[in-house]
């Protein structure tokens, strides 16, 4: 992994600091990332909210039950020390007229956040509403935030949900994911909106460890994201069995002996993978809980000069293995296969999104697992499973530390952080889609990007 060194230069070395406040070069914040029994929050949470609104005494039952200290919010509140979290609840904005009520609260709280603080703003799912002139003030809301978190300093984000009528109201559906974007998990996810449906949510009793009797398969687990997926999800309880190609064997079976869990070396392009991947699973458990599809190569090349091999091997391992291991995976006859309730969280790319310059087969490869998830979920709405996809951006790795200076730069650079994100923040979104809490959730595509500009 490489080191951010101007970064490093202008937060730590007081030449570096001072030379950067004379010629006003930007400062990219170090973030505040998730540690082992850490709070919710640093300082106390501002809530306010439009009309009724219906979210707002759910949502601030979450944060007390999170330990945070809670301030009701108005234009008019003075307050006397630096806010961790700003929650609003604009769900019962109808017009466009009311969303001056939203400005009018939040301006003057944001002036009092602190570094590496939280705007959550909650509204209502847009497409829901049969009235155009609250499905636009709905809608509004996607706009104000992405402009919020460009403006934000000291590595403070602001994010959205999008609760689904049926779902307001209601702190079970709601906890888990209001919970990853108030916290330090969340840290590289900025200017996203996520919808929250209806669902039955089992009970949560330890957030610290969600994963706790939870199987999980992890593929491409040997290095990069997918050692640091595996990370998290250790951390948060789950049992593990990690996928990776023979050839990686070797930092295949580090990892998983330094996180007690079991290495199972296979090329996920097999045709029988699926039925491997649940006959180790069978060996632990008689389903599976999580799977996570993170196995990726890259082959680049630009589209004029690229050759049947560079475009089926990508096509194949990034897309093709999903759709096989799945179909496995999904037949309630398999023992080891995904149970009812189960979590599908697969890697696809802001490049699938925007599409990248010599990666055209790498971009239709992960814009088709977005398409895949849209689908796969409704499709398995009846069995509780849900179905998300985690879309990272310039995030250091050693991949990217191979790429040209200047363009590495840019990559860093070109977000609302100014800073590239590290593999635990993909690992960090993706055990949040896998947590129980987060069964509301379903036909996502979150982007882990710091909202950059590339992709947009």
């Amino acid at each position: 992994m490489t080191k951010d060194s101007y970064s490093n230069l202008v937060n730590t070395n007081p030449v570096g600091k001072k030379l950067a406040g004379q010629l006003g070069l930007p400062r990219p914040a170090i973030l505040r990332r998730y540690e082992e029994g850490q709070d919710l929050l640093v300082g106390p949470a501002a809530v306010a909210g439009i009309g009724a609104a219906p979210v707002l005494i759910a949502a601030t039952a979450i944060l007390k039950a999170s330990a945070a200290v809670v301030i009701p919010a108005t234009p008019e509140t003075s307050y006397d020390a630096r806010l961790g979290a700003i929650v609003f609840d604009a769900t019962a904005a109808r017009s466009l007229d009311q969303l001056d009520e939203l400005r009018a609260t939040v301006a003057p709280a944001i002036k009092k956040l602190g570094a590496s603080a939280r705007l959550v703003i909650i509204g209502s799912t847009p497409a829901e509403l049969e009235d155009a002139e609250a499905a636009a003030t709905q809608q509004a809301l996607e706009g104000i935030t992405r402009s919020i978190g460009k403006e934000l300093l000291r590595g403070s984000t602001a994010n959205l949900l999008w609760v689904d009528q049926a779902a307001q109201g209601d702190a079970s559906v709601l906890a888990a994911p209001l919970r990853f974007l108030l916290s330090a998990r969340s840290a590289y996810v900025d200017g996203q909106p996520i919808r929250v449906r209806a669902a039955d949510v089992p009970e949560v009793t330890d957030w610290r460890h969600p994963l706790t009797g939870r199987v999980a398969v992890i593929t491409g687990a040997a290095r990069g994201i997918g050692a640091r997926i595996a990370k998290v999800f250790a951390r948060a309880g789950a049992t593990l069995i990690l996928v990776d190609i023979p050839a990686a064997g070797d930092a295949l079976s580090k990892v998983a002996n330094d996180l007690g869990a079991t290495a199972l070396q296979l090329d996920v392009t097999a045709a029988d993978a699926g039925a491997k991947i649940a006959e180790a699973v069978a060996r632990k458990s008689d389903t599976l809980d999580v799977m996570v599809h993170n196995a990726g190569i890259t082959r680049d090349k630009l589209f004029v000069n690229t050759d049947e091999n560079r475009w089926g091997s990508v096509l194949d391992v990034n897309l093709r293995a999903q759709f096989r291991i799945n179909a496995t995976l999904l037949d309630p006859s398999v023992r080891g296969g995904l149970a009812d309730g189960g979590r599908i969280v697969a890697v696809a790319s802001i490049s699938g999104i925007g599409g990248n310059r010599g990666q055209a087969n790498y971009a239709a490869s992960k814009a088709g697992v977005i398409g895949m998830v849209r689908q796969l979920s409704q499709n398995l709405a009846s069995r509780q499973i849900t179905v998300n996809a985690v879309a990272p951006g310039f995030i250091e790795t050693e991949m990217t530390a191979r790429i040209p200076f200047a363009t590495r730069e840019v990559g860093r650079r070109l977000n609302s952080l100014l800073q590239g994100g590290q593999p635990g923040d993909v690992g960090e979104a993706i055990a949040f889609f896998a947590e129980p809490g987060a069964a509301g959730v379903t036909g996502q595509v979150l982007r882990v990007c710091g909202q950059s500009q590339l992709g947009a």
